[in-house]
């Protein structure tokens, strides 16, 4: 689906707000085409993060074209958790070591129940 600049802004910034957790990444959390998209998800699930929403910015080129400019951040992966960019795989690795990570997706209301 071939959407126009106004329309994939709109779009992506519907996504950001409706998923507690979301991974704009390289393939898929479970079939990572990317190093940094492994890295970000590994983090995220240690953290207690489930029911992870994802887009595969190499299947959605009108996002990936897009995106850098809503979020200003010019890299893949991008991990949003309460509609708050957090950031590319190195920072969601920082955030994981420090237990802040845990701490924005328990805000979010997306953890593990163990």
């Amino acid at each position: 689906m071939t959407r126009s600049p106004h329309e994939t802004d709109n779009h992506i910034r519907q996504l950001i707000a409706t998923r507690p957790i979301l991974i704009f990444m390289k393939g898929q959390p479970d079939f990572p085409r990317c190093g940094f998209s492994a890295r970000a998800v590994e983090a995220l699930r240690e953290a207690g993060a489930r029911d992870l929403a994802w887009v595969d910015v190499l299947s959605e080129p009108d996002i990936r074209s897009r995106l850098p400019q809503i979020s200003d951040w010019p890299t893949f992966p991008q991990v949003f958790i309460g509609g708050e960019l957090i950031g590319g795989a190195d920072i969601t690795e920082e955030l994981l070591g420090t237990g802040e990570l845990a701490r924005k997706i328990q805000d979010a209301g997306v953890h593990s129940a163990s």
